[in-house]
């Protein structure tokens, strides 16, 4: 008898429905079962007729002299992952007459089996669950852990089990279950005070927390230079503390990309904070861009709307610095295998820490730089043009003061800068209104440039005598064009002036020659 219930596997973020059929014939044999599982099936699919058998077996389903043929259609597309256990099982008890396979086959069903019959947690389960609504089934079973995480695509009922007998039950009509309703909206605000550190903890560095500010404001990449201990790493964890709130639309698709790469917890469900990703120097442009023989997200796809931050930045491979270049600019990552093209997004502000020199005190105000011309220039020869090129604001972390270090004043706290990015944001989105896909003013182009900034004759005058007189290059006009607009919709202003011009031109630093 033959039977087909639908599942799903991902490509990139995007869900792809897959029919699992089962044939099962009769067969005159010493053997309890003979499995055939096809349909261009991982090591870790094809492995599933072992935990499926003995899970049957486990659950009181047992399956003798049989002939069993497992298909995943469509045949062409490589299938991997352990979440399609539990529509196998399900398949093959349809198949056998135990279930109802018209009822069953308007479910989809995720899950990994244990060889008890209980049900384990998957990855990608929104994503998925996103695939079955559109799908235009009646409803998705996933293992208890799932749930949350599932419920909150509008449209679908989701059924979280705990066990192969659970699912079974329902589908029987034996057993109701309950559709898992989506965890009620958290206190945003609680829950970054709670995870997030906050900008009231920073001493002094005012020059520095502005050019946070302005980064967060314009979506505007950032690179800080200081000696050690200057505060780099400690202002760059605080940046997600000043961020726009994310929208539902953002949370959903970061939450995809946290699922998908196994990432996710399930307590919670939905990814209500911007991501803050901080990896190491050595990692490789596999683990920071993405890829493998199944390509999964690398870490420029799980900072998606939020911040990827990179310590010591010189530091890290010449090809990983380089292969970012393409995701700065086009917030998207392109993967290419012989079998498949996926695109991951990658749309998030890049904060950058790093020392002047190899020793790290070139700019120190009173400790001495052991380093030579030579290994100045070598060192911060490691950041290539293009790559320099993608950042907006390049600026001088100082050390602290130790007045300032015995001052018990709190600064100003992340809420309250927040409440000027958000301001600045609205203006931008109003800008935007009629540009899809543009949603802050680092994504300008050269041609929105003159139509959003247009300079007075004083201004231009003074961007002008900057670029002379500083030795800005060519490359550093279009910067400061669009920091100057991130600067004026925070002051409220409509037209760029010539403060936001100068302001704009001191976040400039490696553009000039002889800064150190």
């Amino acid at each position: 008898m033959h039977a087909s219930l639908p599942s799903f596997v991902v490509f990139g973020i995007d869900p792809l429905l897959v029919r699992v059929e089962v044939d099962c014939v009769s067969v005159n044999s010493m053997d309890s079962v003979t499995w055939s599982i096809v349909g261009l099936a991982d090591a870790a699919v094809r492995e599933s007729r072992e935990r499926v058998k003995a899970a049957l077996k486990n659950s009181g389903y047992a399956v003798s002299q049989k002939r069993i043929t497992v298909n995943l259609a469509p045949a062409d597309v490589r299938k991997e992952g352990s979440h399609l256990d539990l529509s196998i099982a399900l398949a093959v008890l349809a198949s056998t007459g135990r279930l109802d396979a018209r009822r069953a086959g308007r479910f989809a069903a995720l899950g990994e089996l244990g060889l008890d019959g209980g049900l384990k947690p998957v990855s990608g389960a929104l994503p998925m669950a996103i695939g079955a609504r559109n799908e235009g089934l009646d409803g998705l079973i996933v293992p208890e852990e799932n749930a949350a995480e599932a419920a909150y695509v509008e449209g679908l009922p989701v059924y979280g089990v705990r066990r192969l007998t659970d699912a079974v039950g329902f589908l029987r009509g034996e057993a109701e279950l309950s559709p898992t309703p989506p965890p009620p909206p958290a206190d945003r605000d609680g829950e970054r005070a709670l995870h997030l550190p906050d900008m009231e903890d920073v001493r002094g560095q005012e020059n520095a927390k502005r050019a946070l500010e302005v980064a967060a404001a314009g979506g505007h990449n950032l690179l800080l230079i200081g000696a050690p201990g200057s505060g780099k790493t400690m202002l760059a964890k605080r940046m997600p503390s000043i961020l726009p709130e994310m929208t539902f639309e953002e949370a959903i698709e970061t939450t995809k990309i946290f699922s998908i790469s196994g990432r996710l917890d399930s307590r919670n469900g939905l990814v209500r904070t911007r991501p803050f990703r901080s990896p190491h120097h050595t990692a490789s442009h596999v683990a920071v861009v993405g890829g493998g023989v199944m390509p999964r997200p690398g870490e420029v796809s799980l900072a998606h709307n939020g911040v990827l931050f990179l310590d010591e930045f010189p530091e890290f491979s010449r090809q990983v610095l380089e292969v970012m270049r393409q995701p700065l600019e086009d917030r998207v990552v392109h993967i290419s295998r012989a079998q498949m093209s996926l695109t991951f997004p990658a749309s998030f502000i890049l904060v950058a820490a790093m020392n002047p020199c190899p020793c790290g005190y070139a700019t120190h105000p009173e400790k001495r730089c052991i380093c030579n011309p030579m290994q100045i220039q070598k060192y911060m020869g490691r950041i290539s043009g293009p790559l320099l090129d993608r950042i907006d604001l390049h600026v001088d972390v100082a050390p602290v003061k130790i007045e300032d270090i015995h001052n018990r004043k709190p600064g100003e706290p992340s809420r309250v800068v927040r409440e000027r990015v958000n301001r600045a944001r609205t203006v931008q989105t109003r800008r935007f209104a009629n540009r899809p896909g543009m949603f802050c003013n680092a994504q300008m182009t050269s041609a929105d440039l003159k139509s959003y900034c247009a300079l007075s004759p004083e201004s231009r005058q003074l961007l002008e005598q900057a670029m002379k007189g500083l030795n800005l290059s060519a490359r550093a006009y279009d910067r400061i064009l669009k920091v100057s607009r991130t600067i004026a919709d925070l002051n409220g202003a409509e037209a760029i002036s010539a403060e936001h011009i100068s302001e704009a031109v001191q976040y400039r630093n490696l553009d000039r020659e002889n800064w150190v």
